[in-house]
């Protein structure tokens, strides 16, 4: 990760970083924006996502029809993703043609139509993803976790919003979130790839520097206090599984414990790539969930994770209820688990498997053009590049008293959620 980078700001606020890699004729293109669901009121919930599926409607100069044909034949990729801390916009072409991108993206960022027939067809579509998301009891009860873990912070509800607001948005509601937010000073462009940093900066502000600048967008976002109590919910639906959620609130990304939750998540429960856009797995099969609670057949299967954002999230763990057993004492041997941890400092050997564990996996989502460029912009949104690269030596830094601190304060029985989805036939046969 020694490539030459460059970390400039334009004029107009347009934060740039350009990461030269000559490993492949190839260029990954991204632009991120600093909006999401946690830039998002109540009645406006999911107008983020929305968004992002408008963006793909075209400009005059680009329209809608147009848009996939000119990447793909050019040979290229794109895609988008709307997240709490975030919408991200990537391109990969080759590297004769990534051009293409830097136009597209430019021109997209001031110049979107949000044609009223547009917008009506994209709610039919969105509230269509979101009924299918409802079919999934994972995903309810994901959700129905999620609410509960917040009482006024906007992390408490999904991304793809509710329905009930995903009807009552309006045409100008999207294009009034557009307009302020899709500012340079909100932005941060990443490039990684075959180029010249000198002469792709060039470009960068040929297509990028006349866009107007903006006021600095400062959201409010109101706080929640620490859970203060264990609270327990339960939902029933179509199915033969019964599934077990446990939220305990987790440290921000920029958290010094941070790094510590990494390295107990990688003992508890093997570790979760951070990268979004994919990166490979390592299997579980040395954590103390998968021996406790796998290994005995109590669950079918168990993962855990939290997730690199802004403000103070969750760190969820998630278990497959063996139908030989109980969501009950599925959670009894988990919360021993927990205990050993806390009242045990664990072994320096210990840490080190998981650290390693954790590190490699790391690497597996860090090492392409495209994750390269992935996480030239995606640190940014929470922390800085620094962090990214830093990663590493933090992770390594971590000590089997920090891990043990961190067990301690943050996955408390009494500051927690937990979330049973019971298959109907199962109901009234006790969780």
């Amino acid at each position: 990760m020694t490539e030459p980078l460059v970390k400039t700001t334009l004029p107009n606020g347009l934060e740039v970083r350009l990461k030269e890699i000559h490993t492949a004729e190839l260029v990954s293109h991204w632009i991120w924006y600093r909006v999401g669901s946690r830039n998002e009121q109540p009645g406006k919930t999911g107008i983020s996502h929305w968004v992002e599926h408008m963006q793909f409607k075209g400009t005059q100069r680009f329209p809608a029809g147009l848009l996939d044909k000119a990447i793909s034949r050019d040979g290229g990729s794109w895609n988008a993703f709307t997240y709490m801390d975030w919408t991200a916009y990537f391109e990969k072409m080759p590297a004769e043609k990534i051009e293409l991108a830097l136009q597209i993206e430019s021109d997209r960022m001031v110049n979107g139509l949000y044609d009223p027939k547009e917008v009506e067809a994209e709610r039919t579509v969105v509230i269509s993803e979101l009924e299918g998301l409802q079919n999934d009891p994972t995903y309810r009860l994901d959700e129905a976790v999620q609410r509960a873990s917040f009482s006024v912070h906007p992390y408490g509800g999904e991304v793809i919003g509710s329905e009930a607001d995903l009807h009552n948005i309006q045409r100008d509601d999207l294009y009034q979130h557009y307009r302020t937010y899709y500012t340079p000073g909100n932005a941060v462009l990443a490039l990684s790839g075959d180029f010249e940093a000198e002469a792709m900066l060039e470009l960068v502000r040929r297509y990028y520097e006349p866009i107007p600048s903006a006021p600095k967008i400062q959201p409010v976002v109101l706080q929640d206090k620490p859970l203060s109590s264990e609270e327990r919910l339960e939902l029933s639906g179509p199915g033969e599984t019964t599934y077990l959620q446990v939220a305990y609130r987790a440290p921000a990304a920029n958290s010094a414990d941070f790094f510590n939750m990494v390295v107990l998540d990688s003992l508890l429960a093997g570790p979760m790539s951070l990268n979004m856009f994919g990166g490979g797995g390592i299997s579980n099969k040395t954590s103390r969930l998968y021996r406790a609670l796998v290994e005995t057949e109590m669950v079918i299967g168990v993962s855990a994770g939290l997730q690199a954002t802004i403000d103070p999230f969750l760190f969820n763990v998630y278990c497959i209820v063996n139908p030989q057993h109980s969501a009950d004492e599925v959670l009894t041997a988990l919360d021993h688990e927990i205990q050993r941890i806390q009242d045990h400092q664990v072994t320096q050997e210990e840490i080190a498997r998981a650290i390693k564990q954790a590190r490699a996996l790391f690497a597996y989502g860090s090492e392409d053009i495209t994750n390269q460029g992935f996480w030239l912009g995606y640190s940014e949104m929470f922390a800085s590049y620094d962090w990214f690269e830093n990663y590493v030596q933090l992770l390594e830094s971590v000590t089997p008293d920090a891990v043990q601190a961190a067990a301690q304060d943050y996955l408390q029985q009494s500051r927690r959620v937990v979330g049973v989805y019971l298959p109907d036939e199962a109901k009234g046969e006790g969780a």
